[in-house]
């Protein structure tokens, strides 16, 4: 029998803030992966100023950011990476949780319904936050794991954008969950989810960015949380 699920993006929508910052803080604070650290900002942060000036779409920024955490994993073994997960789930997305979001993941754990976290994070950061907050099925960015060790390299596309969609009916189909979708919800806080929202009968915006508060406004959504302002 299908059962009802509600997804669950992370970053903006279960947190106030992004989940791959306290990955960066819990190497900062430790005096680590300086050299790594420093690579990633000169890719990436040229980027960040050309999204903010609107020469780079937000697909295109978000894209090979994600793509990249795992040069932060290079080298670990799965037990280190644990440990970063488990830090970076306890200290700093606990308490940047919001109150209501969190509500109604606990209502849909409540009424037993299949309850995911899908997010662009890497695998063990994600996995390590549901487990905190009583999520048994996490879907993210896979990092490519071999020999006893991380890569540095992403396993395939990162869980970003329109491959959420993809990524969490490859889920349910691997884990042989039948899901209801036309019953099942979505929540998430960003236009570039919509995929996300496309698979179910009931999206949610949650602190949404200006496009998608729009389109929720458009097509009669559910929506709750203060819109967000372009930045």
């Amino acid at each position: 029998m299908a059962q009802r699920a509600a997804l669950f993006d992370v970053d903006g929508t279960l947190t106030s803030d992004n989940v791959w910052k306290g990955l960066l803080t819990y190497f900062q604070r430790r005096g680590e992966r300086r050299w790594t650290h420093l690579a990633f900002q000169a890719v990436h942060y040229p980027l960040f100023f050309l999204r903010k000036l609107h020469l780079l779409s937000e697909a295109d920024f978000r894209r090979p950011w994600s793509r990249h955490l795992p040069w932060y994993f290079r080298g670990s073994d799965a037990a280190q990476v644990q440990t970063l997960a488990e830090w970076v789930a306890r200290e700093y997305v606990a308490p940047m949780g919001r109150v209501d979001s969190l509500a109604k993941l606990r209502e849909h754990l409540g009424q037993g319904d299949v309850v995911a976290l899908v997010s662009a994070a890497p695998l063990p950061i994600v996995q390590s936050i549901a487990q905190m907050w009583g999520v048994s099925h996490a879907i993210a960015s896979s990092a490519e794991f071999k020999d006893g060790h991380y890569t540095g390299r992403m396993d395939g596309e990162p869980c970003i954008d329109e491959q959420k969609a993809v990524y969490a009916r490859q889920y349910f189909q691997d884990h042989n969950l039948e899901v209801d979708f036309a019953a099942s919800y979505a929540y998430a806080d960003s236009y570039s989810d919509l995929g996300l929202f496309e698979m179910v009968g009931h999206p949610v915006a949650v602190y949404p960015d200006e496009k998608l508060g729009e389109v929720a406004r458009r097509q009669g959504w559910e929506m709750f949380g203060r819109v967000k302002e372009k930045g």
